[in-house]
């Protein structure tokens, strides 16, 4: 698992932050060696994982751009 899924840093200030999309006190799915039972998603669990995945997702588009900008041909020299 990666670690900006948990924190990221803001833009505007360069610190880092909490990223809201994982909240600990929600997950309670702790198993031991003895269940042996799948543990059920509710459509709220299902929900928030849809909202991860598209937040992942966005986050994927933007720094693709970056990437594009840094690795893109740079423009002809004008001929003197």
């Amino acid at each position: 698992m990666l670690l900006k899924e948990f924190m990221y840093f803001n833009k505007d200030h360069g610190n880092p932050q909490e990223d809201n999309r994982y909240l600990s006190q929600n997950d309670l799915s702790i198993l031991k060696n003895n269940d042996l039972r799948k543990s059920r998603l509710t459509l709220k669990d299902i929900n928030a994982i849809r909202k991860a995945a598209e937040a992942h997702q966005k986050e994927e588009r933007e720094e693709l751009v970056v990437i594009r900008k840094m690795y893109a041909m740079p423009p002809p020299e004008a001929a003197a």
